[in-house]
């Protein structure tokens, strides 16, 4: 399985079709893997070999899909640099993975007399933007036209494709090794799943250098799929790109949802296109699963499941299986079933398999599992022990085989001794008709060790109060689920990929505190 054979095959078969939209710029097959080619050729004359780490650093655009490709085309392995990192963790993102050379667009030149006081050199610096490069720097274009196409590096299967970096914002990165076998499966899969192919107009509306959003790059390649690409998650960006490009297929973590149906210009925005949107990252409220398919019926939807790790995916709940019926809407709050050729189990503390039905840790093996983490052996060996990947989630399985994510480990509350899971109680919350968005944590008592504590963004024109929400819950789920306090704000924090930052929610309450119930 190499990721570049895929460009090989689409220029043959789609030389002259629309390959890529950013902005002003459009790309045939033909000129887009000529591109990558010798982007690649210009690469190999700068030294690098195969294996030798690559680190990207830019907003999502035309470029970045380039560049990623280019560094696999030349044997390199990719090194997607977090938008929203601090200098002092990019600089020690780029010292832990040994990256010489740094592509970087003009948001972030500022970064580099950074990266260089904290230690963190590279060898060369090649600019992205649309401006002058910079003193000291190669200029992506200039690179491109001078060079001529180099032949395929022809790395696949196990070698070392990409690093992408995860596990929050203090102590030592940690870098998460994907092989060419393990974005192959896991395009694959995606393909199955979803019904991707050449017809497919595919929008890229998360940040590129997020696996979630990223993986979609090597699925769009191997089946030859047009894609539009915006810099970042603007709701009117992707409204408009879907109307203008005819978009057909994207995928949108719970909030961006949330915030699309929020909008004023979604109900006039000609959505009729729009064929499959796929979520996931983070666990969806079953209420705003519901208004999507009210809202959009003439859309397919459909879930994946998964980490970094897991490049990132390991379970799918289909299309088929979003359905409002009363005999299946319960699967609304599942995540579906394995993906082809992976193992899923659910485990006690001592890996041992739980009853159907019996919550436990998800453990997964198969194509999708990472090689490790970078330079970390024994943090792989606690992560991979058995033959698993050990998720950190909590979860049950049912008779069919499908998963029911309950809860981050981290983000179960433990209150008089009772587990609370968040997302359970989220969900309730997010039915009340003035909720846009909700998220809950546990927060400290001296008693029950947590209670429940629900922050809140009220709709539009609507001023709910925390008596509102609670009474609202109070048939929804059992007395020590209620929310013991509601906070109401105006937004969430979110990470770069829209995830909501509960850590951040969380720490005014634990400053000076451990948490370390349950």
């Amino acid at each position: 399985m190499q990721l570049t054979r895929s460009l090989v095959r689409a220029r043959r078969l789609f030389g002259g079709r629309t390959c890529i939209v950013f902005g002003a710029r459009r790309w045939t097959w033909e000129e887009h893997v000529g591109r990558i080619a010798r982007l690649a050729g210009a690469l190999t004359a700068l030294g690098v070999a195969p294996g030798d780490r690559v680190a990207i650093l830019s907003h999502s655009s035309d470029r970045y899909i380039e560049t990623a490709f280019a560094i696999l085309w030349a044997g390199g392995v990719v090194v997607p640099l977090s938008t929203r990192a601090t200098r002092g963790e990019l600089a020690a993102t780029v010292r832990d993975s040994d990256a010489r050379i740094l592509f970087v667009s003009g948001d972030f030149l500022g970064v580099l007399p950074a990266l260089r006081a904290e230690g963190a050199e590279v060898a060369h610096v090649l600019y992205m933007g649309d401006q002058e490069a910079p003193s000291g720097s190669h200029d992506y274009e200039t690179l491109v036209r001078r060079h001529a196409e180099a032949p395929r590096a022809g790395r696949g299967g196990s070698d070392l494709a990409a690093i992408y970096y995860t596990g929050g914002t203090t102590g030592r990165p940690k870098g998460v090794m994907l092989s060419h076998a393990n974005l192959y499966a896991n395009a694959l899969h995606g393909i199955a799943q979803f019904r991707f192919d050449e017809r497919s107009v595919y929008l890229h509306a998360g940040p590129l250098y997020h696996l979630a959003a990223g993986s979609r790059i090597f699925t769009s390649a191997i089946v030859g799929a047009a894609q539009v690409v915006i810099p970042r998650f603007n709701v009117e960006d992707v409204l408009a790109a879907i109307e203008t490009h005819k978009v057909t297929m994207t995928a949108l973590v719970p909030t961006m949802m949330s915030m699309l149906l929020n909008h004023p210009r979604f109900a006039e925005t000609d959505l009729s296109s729009l064929d499959l949107v796929a979520y996931g990252a983070s666990p969806i409220p079953e209420a705003l699963l519901v208004e999507l398919l009210e809202r959009l019926p003439h859309v397919r939807f459909g879930q994946a499941y998964g980490m970094t790790e897991l490049s990132p995916a390991c379970t799918y709940l289909e299309p088929r299986h979003h359905s409002l019926d009363g005999d299946k809407r319960h699967l609304l709050r599942s995540a579906g079933r394995p993906a082809l050729g992976v193992d899923v189990r659910i485990v006690d503390a001592d890996d041992r398999d739980l009853p159907l039905g019996a919550v436990g840790e998800i453990i997964v093996a198969g194509p999708v599992m990472m090689l490790g983490y970078w330079k970390q052996p024994e943090l792989t060996r606690t992560a991979l022990r058995g033959g698993y990947m050990h998720t950190g989630d909590m979860g049950r399985m049912d008779e069919d085989g499908f998963i029911y994510v309950v809860d981050r480990l981290k983000d179960m509350i433990v209150s008089g001794g009772e587990n609370v899971y968040s997302v359970e109680v989220e969900d309730a919350v997010r039915r009340h008709p003035a909720v846009a968005m909700c998220a809950v944590i546990g927060i400290p008592h001296p008693v029950l060790g947590e209670t429940v504590h629900a922050v809140v963004v009220p709709r539009e024109g609507t001023t709910p109060s925390a008596d509102d929400i609670v009474a609202h819950c109070r048939p929804l789920i059992s007395f020590y689920k209620l929310p013991r306090s509601v906070e109401f704000r105006p937004e969430l924090p979110l990470t770069a990929a829209n995830k909501i930052l509960k850590a951040e929610l969380r720490r005014p309450f634990w400053e000076g505190r451990v948490r370390n119930v349950g």
